[in-house]
């Protein structure tokens, strides 16, 4: 039984990490579907989340405004309910200045009832054939809004999702984070050449408004919701790596296990709901969905379970067990170690990679117990940031 286990356990793990992205990058070789794009300029109304964001709101307005877009196709919303800090404000003194489009609208009331509360609240006020969604902590490229609406010349296509990438300067934690978006952005372009992107960045998402349905209000990572109805609803939904949203991770590793808890809190929620989310009449979604969406917050339970089989053969003497043991341990050490030191250099990042994969699942796991729980809240809890980089002014 302990051979089943941890031959299962392991199986799951590298099926999951490094067969599912393989498994996809020969479909799309063999059989892709390409979308139709093409240089396009509908209305497009940007519409930003904010809770109380006075440090970064300026600047995201700033970066909106300096868009290559034509500013008379260009709407931009601020939803800004319950803020207690001088948000609202800042983002009138916008609309006050009267320097013609694009315009910069304010959707703004005291009551704080979560950040897709406040963006059902300001969508009646969008007037963009396409809304991007975005956060106030990211910025946009120059060229972004161009990029990202390009697939929107094919009517099968009902969303777009841009490439987040991480400021450079933030140490190893950075440089793993940047990593773990690349790998990411491999996955979604090769799940965009099968059929459709199932993970989106909410910080980056384009759709068509007429799409618009708001999630129900007890939905915790409403991005993802909104992109599989989507999918239900037999629309394209697609990857666009040319449309990059930079922003910087937070200051720790605790911080962003903090933001991470909640994320992987909503996967859990997705797959308990997954009788109701999964497109059952298109299969071949069912198997992005369940390999990229499902499985990853279940990996922290195959990596205990793969450790407790281990521990069991290993104690029943045999060799090879001994030997995959001596290399979880060495794993788990590394890991522990990369936690305390940071050397610079490839050493660095070598060192702290298995730290920032066990603190991912750890994670997972905080997740599943707040899930569990019933403790995880739609209500974003803001997590201290580095101060912001935009695209352009980097040193």
């Amino acid at each position: 039984m302990a051979v089943i286990i941890l031959g299962l356990s392991v199986g799951m793990i590298l099926y999951t990490y490094i067969g599912y992205p393989a498994l996809l990058a020969v479909i799309a070789r063999l059989w892709p579907r390409p979308v139709q794009t093409a240089v396009h300029s509908p209305t497009v109304t940007l519409l930003i989340a904010a809770y109380n964001e006075e440090e970064t709101i300026a600047q995201k307005i700033e970066n909106s405004l300096a868009l290559d877009y034509p500013p008379e196709c260009l709407q931009i919303l601020v939803a800004a309910d319950g803020s207690a800090d001088r948000t609202a404000q800042m983002v009138a003194a916008y609309a006050d200045r009267g320097v013609g489009p694009p315009s910069v609208g304010l959707s703004y009331e005291p009551a704080r009832r979560g950040k897709m509360a406040a963006i059902n609240r300001a969508m009646p006020r969008a007037t963009g054939e396409i809304v991007v969604f975005s956060d106030a902590n990211n910025f946009y490229q120059a060229d972004a809004l161009r990029e990202l609406v390009r697939p929107f010349a094919d009517a099968r296509v009902g969303a777009a999702s841009g490439a987040k990438v991480i400021a450079k300067g933030d140490g190893v934690l950075g440089e793993s984070e940047g990593l773990y978006w690349r790998y990411e952005s491999f996955i979604k372009e090769k799940e965009t050449a099968v059929h459709s992107s199932v993970g989106v960045a909410g910080e980056m998402l384009a759709m068509r408004r007429r799409l618009f349905a708001p999630p129900p209000d007890d939905i915790i990572n409403d991005d993802f919701y909104l992109a599989v109805r989507l999918l239900h609803d037999g629309y394209r939904v697609v990857y666009v790596p040319t449309a990059h949203s930079t922003e910087r991770i937070s200051p720790t590793a605790q911080d962003e296990m903090a933001r991470r808890t909640r994320i992987v809190a909503g996967r859990y929620q997705a797959i308990w709901r997954g009788r109701e989310l999964l497109p059952w009449k298109r299969p071949l979604l069912v198997w992005q969905i369940v390999s990229h969406k499902f499985l990853r917050p279940l990996v922290p339970l195959a990596m205990i379970a793969a450790l407790f089989a281990n521990l069991v053969l290993a104690w029943r003497a045999r060799p090879l067990a001994r030997l995959l043991l001596l290399g979880q341990m060495g794993f788990y050490g590394t890991a522990v170690l990369g936690s305390y030191f940071h050397p610079g250099g490839k050493l660095g990042k070598l060192l702290y990679l298995p730290t920032y994969l066990v603190n991912s699942n750890l994670a997972a796991l905080l997740g599943l117990g707040r899930f569990l729980a019933g403790k995880q809240t739609t209500r974003w809890q803001r997590v201290p940031r580095r101060q912001p980089t935009i695209p352009g002014e980097e040193k």
